[in-house]
């Protein structure tokens, strides 16, 4: 049987390997009564859309496999994503190095999976496989790699769970089993490399609460929040703002008491849509107390968005791939 080949990850921030898996469910912008586009406010003129960094505002990090932040100084983590299976681990010293050299932390997104659509179990196979310990090694061994790296580490281990897209294969499980399979791999982390933090990271959608695996195994919790212009027309009839895209996953964790990032940030639109994004994602908000760090998504999203929007690229710098 042939096997399948390991991939490894990219130099800088170790890039995500960009697959084209299920689609969201998408229907005709017929079907809504969005907001009718107006092409004059939709220009965009901004060559590069960072997050303006506030001196007193909350820490900034990113996902950046293109290098667009590795000269910034007031990045405080660095984020990479990492299948567990297909993968060569050495290239998580690649990683280290980067971050350890620019004194960031490294925030390690690991997904229970093969990147490799054509490797991958379906969700009650791979359920029932991670239940009773088939990738315990795995784990162990992403876990021993991450006790000989010289940066602070936080994991984060199968994120958005509470999704309903059918965009990832661990989503959308029972949650019993969810937090039995969260609390199995975090059970490893610390075993195998203790002080390391871990971050449950949900997408922010009612019935999160559902998948709350206990106080004892979360240190940090993650949010993912993303603002597509044309998006918010249509399912939204309004242009949302970071505050107001942030406040119903915030409200929904606020109550646990524990650290609260956006492990995902990204935005795309234009001048008028993106200006106060840039300009708010790391201000210092009363609603938020909590908001400790957001870390951009510095890449064009893997999958495709409702009402047939495609792959939105959330790359501060556009890439002329993506146009």
């Amino acid at each position: 049987m042939k096997k399948p080949m390991k991939k490894n990850l990219s130099t800088a921030a170790i890039a995500l390997l960009l697959l084209s898996v299920a689609d969201l469910p998408s229907r005709s912008e017929m079907q809504y009564a969005g907001i009718v586009p107006n092409p004059a406010a939709s220009v965009r003129t901004i060559i590069d859309k960072r997050p303006v960094v506030h001196a007193d505002g909350i820490k900034f990090g990113a996902y950046d496999p293109n290098g667009d932040f590795g000269a910034q100084t007031n990045v405080a983590t660095e984020h990479l994503f990492l299948p567990w299976e297909d993968v060569d681990l050495e290239t998580l010293r690649v990683a280290d190095a980067y971050a350890l050299a620019r004194g960031r932390n490294l925030l390690i997104t690991i997904e229970p999976w093969s990147w490799d659509v054509d490797w991958r179990l379906s969700s009650a196979q791979l359920r029932a496989k991670v239940l009773r310990g088939g990738y315990d090694v795995n784990m162990r061994a992403i876990a021993q790699m991450i006790s000989q790296l010289k940066s602070p580490v936080i994991v984060r281990w199968g994120q958005e769970m509470e999704d309903k897209s059918g965009r990832f294969s661990w989503a959308g499980w029972n949650p019993q089993d969810y937090i039995a399979a969260y609390r199995r791999m975090m059970d490893i982390v610390r075993e195998e490399a203790p002080g390391t933090r871990v971050m449950w990271s949900p997408k922010g959608e009612p019935g999160l609460q559902d998948y709350y695996p206990g106080d004892d195994y979360v240190d940090l919790v993650g949010l993912s929040v993303f603002g597509l212009e044309r998006y918010d027309e249509l399912a939204h009839n309004q242009h949302r703002t970071f505050s107001e895209a942030l406040k119903q996953g915030y409200d929904l964790v606020a109550g646990y008491g524990k650290p609260i990032w956006v492990a995902e940030l990204g935005y795309q639109g234009g001048d008028a849509y993106m200006k106060p994004w840039m300009e708010t994602a790391t201000l210092k908000q009363s609603a938020f107390p909590n908001l400790q760090e957001v870390v951009y998504f510095n890449d064009r999203d893997v999958h495709a968005w409702p009402f047939d929007l495609g792959r939105p690229d959330w790359r501060v710098v556009e890439s002329p791939a993506a146009n």
